[in-house]
């Protein structure tokens, strides 16, 4: 009867799970880092080393972390991580954007009537209890940084320094008061800066409107074509636009029997003609250039005024009739022809978007603009004013949180005069400023160079107040000196004073005059979050101004990007930054933008992900991706992540296990000299291929490249270890005396690599690479440790090992026809004649080539062509080892094993003790 010879095998053994059951095992392994204060130890790890800072840009305290916030603060730590495991000391303070319309919007809502003073308390409440939950979040990511002390937007202090850069942007005259058309928000009655509008698709009603010509050569005899995808801006128009250098022509057209004498760019008539149905009769009874009609008297289509033609060189020839409807009140291009010919700026509409008495209809006074479009259509057409109208496909403006469109609006506000910054700011852009990826530089140059003076003033409560006092004969008061003493009182006692003091009281307490009063207008929060290098990174000891890195989506060229760069540029004179990395948005399988104003109806929040997968499967995915261009995410992407996942793990596992009975390197080589062992050929040349995984990922990190790592330790993980050197020298570790020079010789590499691969995993695979290090008996995290440095190996066992894959290749080859011809069952039972090309087949001994290429019996013949021919071995098969050798059956004590396998089992039962 066949003995059972396994308990004489070194079989792997391991506690570390194959089950990763990471929605349990992370929590636990995140409550030991909390309780060792694993952050902190980091730090004082690092201190005294060069220092590398990544500025947090804060999100919004206003609801759960989605997907594309997820991968912002992931792709932040593994920049955090990687930087402090090169060497670096890299802290990273975590911050929130606290004020602002995302969360007043929603607490009005829940609330209706409230004051600003309640506003602003219900508001505190709520970003604080977001912050909370966030930072839960975050963590629950594997995030590491200062969670204990991060910076909020609307801490006093940090709301000071706001104050602060404001007094300094007054004191160089950067800050001024006008009345001109800005971003309206209908939806929530206030101005908005251009990073807080998003573009939306939709129909319009678009019309063609006569203008009949009250002056000049044409007087009563034709009338000026304009066209107009906002009829509900009609009542605001006092002029039209021509440009000074295009054919303009004066034409009859006619349709169902009627005519109309019209003026309008010659290239245009054919467009006019197709979407209003007239045809030109005859030949154009006059052409001109838009010059000759400059100052032209035309009549209002349905109101009693005149409108001025003006020459302008924002008119295109794209659209429309080449002859622009202006309404200096409700356009920047309106408004600055307007104030060059000093017509009035009229803006008949209310903060919720509805015509006042000043539109002189009364019928349409309280009327919704864009509910009133269907009135001015009719209107034009009982006057007999409308020459035709169409649906117009177009992009156009939203508010970002009340998803209601935007108008443009003249109202008084205060801006910044960002033509005295812009050249500055051009200028470190190109030159002072790392970008990636690089179309980055002239993404935001390009918002830079087309940028309007910022908008800074709202008409909100929940935020810090808009320093400005008004004499009593109501004129503002814009005072350096005044903006820091409230600065010093908000930093002691908090902004809710501009709220709850009186005019008199305030007045008193900043020394100023009495009878000065003060609103309650609100800085934009783009000062707010633009101003954080000055309150946090110049203000923190463990942080710097600059700061090494900026970090967010495409969005934020016109967002944070431009935001903290202008403010730098006038508090400063240079970037808040020296490298700004940008990443796309998180899109789904069809190229929908996911976000958590979105309507998107599959799960998007990470704690879904999270929950299910675990949070190194999202962050996995997060280094899975190229993160310039957008960011694709499914539940089938986790699947096929979760592959690759349990082939990372299970690489940890079978080294570990495969290293249960040996001593550290570090302890071997404490014996001294001598006591190294020998490596062989395969352990040489994963040793090679180690370093250059070491050099790639040291690559990777510093470049910021993270899928690059991602696919080097992939292909490492599943190629070179699993499908080569661990197969390769299963029979070696399993089989060998546990001594035996070559097995300790291979253990020593997986050593080696379990650590090297834990070290460079630890940034991305956060939990599972900590959880790796602990089985190895480790006292200290991994994250205290630093990525290995390449050893400068020679690359020469790996020029022969790709030698040997060839052939490797033709055997396999061969081995398979035999398998498919049932000549043999498996590689172990086959006889193999190899016909080498390759001298690297002399140099190596014939056992370390049966182990390369997982044979049994082979013999080798050098010849000019590679090629392999196969027999069934007539060899016994060791039950020890299933190899096929020709000393199995000659002992008489274990007739059933090779002379190797016999001699391992006598070598155990003699160190074995008796029963």
């Amino acid at each position: 009867m066949s003995q059972n010879y396994k308990d004489t095998l070194n079989l792997p053994r391991t506690d570390f799970p194959m089950k990763a059951n990471l929605a349990t095992r992370e929590p636990e392994i995140l409550k030991a880092w909390q309780e060792t204060r694993l952050y902190r130890q980091i730090q004082e790890a690092r201190s005294g080393r060069e220092s590398f800072v990544l500025h947090d840009g804060p999100p919004f305290a206003n609801g759960d972390v989605h997907m594309g916030t997820a991968l912002n603060k992931i792709l932040k730590d593994f920049v955090v991580k990687s930087q402090s495991m090169l060497g670096k000391r890299a802290p990273y303070v975590p911050g929130w954007d606290c004020h602002g319309l995302p969360i007043e919007y929603k607490v009005v809502k829940e609330s209706k009537e409230l004051s600003p003073l309640e506003v602003r308390k219900k508001s505190e409440a709520f970003a604080r209890k977001y912050v909370d939950i966030q930072r839960e979040q975050f963590k629950r990511l594997g995030i590491l940084g200062d969670w204990e002390n991060p910076y909020l937007t609307m801490d006093p202090k940090y709301e000071a320094e706001i104050l602060r850069a404001l007094a300094v942007f007054v004191e160089k005259g950067l800050v001024y008061q006008s009345k001109k058309p800005v971003f309206w928000s209908t939806g929530a009655q206030t101005a908005l800066a251009e990073a807080e509008v998003e573009y939306q698709e939709r129909d319009d009603t678009a019309v063609y409107v006569k203008f009949p010509i009250a002056s000049g050569d044409f007087a009563g005899k034709a009338s000026i074509a304009i066209w107009t995808t906002t009829p509900w801006t009609l009542p605001a128009n006092l002029a039209i636009a021509v440009d000074p250098k295009e054919i303009y022509v004066v034409q009859e057209f006619s349709r169902n029997g009627t005519s109309e004498t019209l003026l309008l760019a010659d290239k245009l008539v054919p467009l006019f003609c197709t979407n209003t149905g007239f045809e030109p009769t005859g030949e154009p009874l006059h052409s001109f250039p838009g010059s000759k009609i400059d100052k032209v008297i035309a009549r209002h289509p349905f109101l009693d005024r005149e409108s001025i033609v003006l020459v302008a060189d924002f008119v295109t020839m794209d659209t429309g009739t080449g002859a622009v409807h202006v309404a200096p009140g409700h356009g920047e291009d309106d408004y600055n022809l307007g104030r060059a010919n000093r017509l009035p700026i009229l803006s008949p509409v209310d903060d919720h978007g509805r015509f006042t008495d000043e539109a002189n209809l009364p019928k349409l006074t309280g009327r919704y603009v864009f509910d009133a479009n269907t009135d001015i259509v009719k209107l034009l057409r009982e006057r007999g004013m409308l020459l035709g109208q169409q649906k117009f496909h177009h992009s156009y403006p939203y508010c970002w949180r009340s998803k209601t469109p935007i108008i443009f609006r003249n109202v008084e506000q205060f801006f910044i005069r960002i033509d005295e910054l812009r050249d500055r700011a051009l200028e470190a852009i190109h030159k002072d400023i790392k970008w990636i990826p690089k179309w980055g530089e002239n993404r935001i140059a390009g918002t830079v160079e087309s940028r309007p003076d910022w908008v800074i003033s709202r008409q909100r409560s929940w935020g810090v107040p808009l320093p400005v006092f008004y004499s009593p004969d109501g004129k503002a008061i814009l005072d350096a000196k005044v903006i820091r003493k409230l600065a010093d009182l908000v930093a002691e006692r908090g902004s809710n004073i501009w709220f709850e003091l009186n005019d008199a009281d305030l007045a008193r307490e900043l020394g100023l005059p009495e009878g000065t009063t003060h609103r309650s207008d609100t800085i934009d929060v783009w000062i707010d979050s633009g101003v954080s290098h000055k309150a946090v990174c110049a203000m923190h000891p463990e942080l710097h101004d600059p700061a090494d890195m900026y970090l967010e989506a495409t969005d934020q060229h016109r967002g944070w990007f431009q935001s903290s760069l202008m403010t730098s540029i006038a508090l400063n004179n240079r970037a808040p930054y020296k490298t700004c990395v940008t990443h796309g948005f998180v899109v789904d399988i069809d190229g929908k933008k996911i976000s958590k104003s979105g309507t998107y109806d599959k799960p998007t929040d990470a704690g879904h992900f999270v929950g299910r997968h675990g949070a190194d499967l999202v962050r996995l995915w997060a280094s899975s991706i190229d993160y310039t261009d957008d960011v694709p995410f499914s539940e089938e992407m986790f699947s096929r992540l979760g592959d690759t996942y349990r082939r990372i793990r299970n690489t940890l596992r079978i080294l570990l296990g495969n290293l249960f009975d040996f001593e550290s390197v570090a302890a071997v080589a404490d014996r001294g000299p001598g006591s190294a062992t020998p490596a062989t050929l395969i352990d040489r040349w994963i040793l090679e291929r180690l370093d250059q995984v070491i050099a790639d990922c040291r690559s990777g990190y510093q470049a910021f490249e993270f899928h690059k790592v991602y696919h080097t330790l992939n292909h490492f993980c599943a190629v070179d270890l699993s499908s080569l050197y661990i197969d390769m020298t299963k029979d070696r570790l399993y089989c060998d005396a546990p001594d035996s020079a070559r097995r300790r010789a291979t253990q020593k590499a997986m050593s080696e690599i379990f650590d090297t691969l834990c070290r460079l995993l630890a940034p991305i695979l956060s939990f599972t690479a900590e959880e790796a290090w602990r089985y190895s008996q480790r006292d200290v995290s991994v994250h205290l440790q630093e990525f290995p440095e390449t050893k400068a190996r020679s690359s020469e066992a790996s020029a022969q090992v790709a030698e040997l894959l060839k052939l490797r290749g033709v055997i396999g080859q061969a081995i398979e026809k035999a398998r498919q011809d049932k000549l043999i069952g498996n590689a172990l039972e086959a006889a193999v004649v190899l016909h080498s090309n390759s001298d690297v087949t002399t140099k190596i001994q014939k056992e370390e080539l049966e182990e390369f290429f997982i044979l049994s019996d082979l013999t080798i013949q050098q010849g000019k062509e590679a090629s392999a021919s196969v027999t069934k071995t007539p060899y016994k098969k060791c039950l020890r080892c299933w190899r096929h050798r020709p000393s199995v059956g000659t002992s008489a004590v274990h007739p059933e094993l090779c002379d190797r396998c016999e001699a391992v089992v006598v070598s155990r039962d003699r160190q074995e003790p008796p029963p």
